[in-house]
């Protein structure tokens, strides 16, 4: 990687620079300076206030949070990621570059309140361990047309006219916006992001892009966080929007976020892998501690109050707690192909998480299950919606009740993190029972 110095120093058009970190809901927060002060914030950082990695959806204060008045609202210092200096194509006016940040006190240890730090630390404990996870993200979107009361799929670029339906891994429908996706792709790869396969979903201007298999799993937590900012910011260039909100359209498949892990050890050998289609008892320990952890960490996966009409029966989205081989309506799913690549596929999430806080949920959890040596229960076979099976939290409040009361997810994360995103996700749930349906969707389109 290019130091942070090194890349601004070859591009001396770069006039403006953005630091940012993300807070509990993904949202970045940060400052815009001038590149002359490039150097200093790279070697120094910047500081602004702890709790503003602990706002709600609507950028407000925490009513009752310690973060606020009662600790005097105190500075935190954000220092720079491994990332260092990254494009932001999708900027019209002077050239600018993003430099992502991280959370740490002021005596250099990490902020427990911030999501990075908490898949670091789950991090951690895998390296301890000489294991070391790799991680892929699949994410789906919508592109819409919001210029009216009513959403619409915008007109394509090549014909202006608007798809009249949903076509499933349609080329003509990847075609009818070839120059967004075009400029998609080369946008990645200038921000080092590994964009890989691009498809059409279910939904009507519906999409879905792969990220790449990565041994460094904050790298593709970062990757996921980055792909969000540049395609919602990318897709207002071309006029309409991008939406990863969790169910845009009350007709059509809501956005996932799924993800993919397997597991290597010291050696770099797949430790799901014993050569079969079966995979390994480490395998389904890993697989058990996902199963056990979903009705606690439902809040991690669907944190929104639209989160909750994804997670409808028969809607391409899993309600039931169980897993399968090459099932797609299990929430855990063991992907077919070469054995080598034996893998997990968590499918629970929506399109609209924090994308560390969700990988962190399910590779703490998967870790949990094998130092447990938890059992998981037979996989199933057949349709998951039509079958007795257990069910994750139907509601966004028995979501924050189970996640701030369970064990578990105080053995994932930090208790400072548990409690401020409980306080949070109260907050935004009384204010969000006064919104119309229209002021709800307006306040998730392109926001999460």
């Amino acid at each position: 990687m290019i130091s942070p110095h090194g890349w601004l120093a070859q591009n001396p058009h770069v006039k403006t620079i953005r630091v940012a970190a993300a807070d509990l809901n993904g949202q970045a927060r940060g400052k815009r300076m001038s590149a002359r002060f490039a150097d200093k914030v790279e070697t120094e950082g910047t500081r602004f206030p702890l709790s503003v990695l602990n706002l709600d959806i609507w950028g407000e204060d925490i009513e009752d949070s310690p973060l606020v008045f009662e600790s005097g609202d105190q500075d935190g210092v954000l220092l720079p990621t491994e990332r260092g200096f990254l494009p932001l194509p999708w900027l019209q006016g002077a050239p600018t570059a993003l430099l992502p940040m991280w959370m740490f006190l002021e005596d250099g240890r990490p902020f427990d309140g911030d999501p990075r730090q908490a898949l670091a630390r789950v991090l951690e404990r895998y390296k301890a361990k000489g294991l070391t996870p790799v991680v892929a993200t699949e994410l789906e979107f919508y592109l819409v047309d919001d210029s009216s009361r009513q959403l619409r799929v915008p007109r394509s670029p090549r014909s202006g006219k608007r798809r009249p339906g949903a076509e499933t891994l349609a080329l003509r429908a990847l075609d009818a916006f070839d120059i967004f996706f075009s400029e998609l792709f080369e946008a990645c790869e200038a921000m080092d992001i590994p964009a890989d396969t691009a498809i059409s979903e279910a939904g009507l201007g519906q999409f879905e892009i792969n990220l790449a298999h990565s041994p460094d799993a904050l790298k593709a937590a970062d990757d996921a966080w980055l792909f969000k900012l540049m395609v919602k910011g990318l897709a207002r260039k071309h006029g309409f929007a991008a939406s990863f909100m969790a169910k845009p359209y009350d007709e059509y498949a809501g956005n996932g976020m799924h993800t993919h892990f397997s597991m290597l050890d010291e050696n770099g050998d797949n430790i799901f892998d014993d050569g079969s289609t079966a995979g390994t008892d480490m395998m389904r320990h890993a697989i058990a501690g996902c199963l056990a952890a979903i009705p606690d960490s439902t809040i991690l996966f669907a944190p929104h109050g639209n989160s909750y009409d994804r997670l409808v029966p028969g809607a391409h989205a899993p309600t039931r707690i169980c897993w399968g081989y090459d099932n797609r309506t299990a929430a855990v799913r063991v992907p077919g192909g070469s054995h080598k690549a034996r893998r997990i596929e968590h499918r629970v999430s929506g399109g609209d998480v924090n994308p560390h806080l969700m990988i962190a949920a399910i590779l703490g959890a998967a870790l949990i299950g094998m130092e447990d040596e938890m059992k998981a229960p037979p996989p199933i076979t057949g349709n998951a919606y039509a079958q007795g099976l257990p069910e994750m939290p139907g509601d966004w409040g028995t979501a924050i009740d189970t996640f701030a009361a369970s064990p578990l997810m105080k053995r994932i994360f930090p208790a400072e993190l548990v409690r401020n995103l409980t306080l949070t996700k109260r907050q935004e749930l009384r204010d969000w029972t006064e919104l119309t349906p229209e002021e709800q969707v307006e306040l998730y389109l392109d926001t999460v």
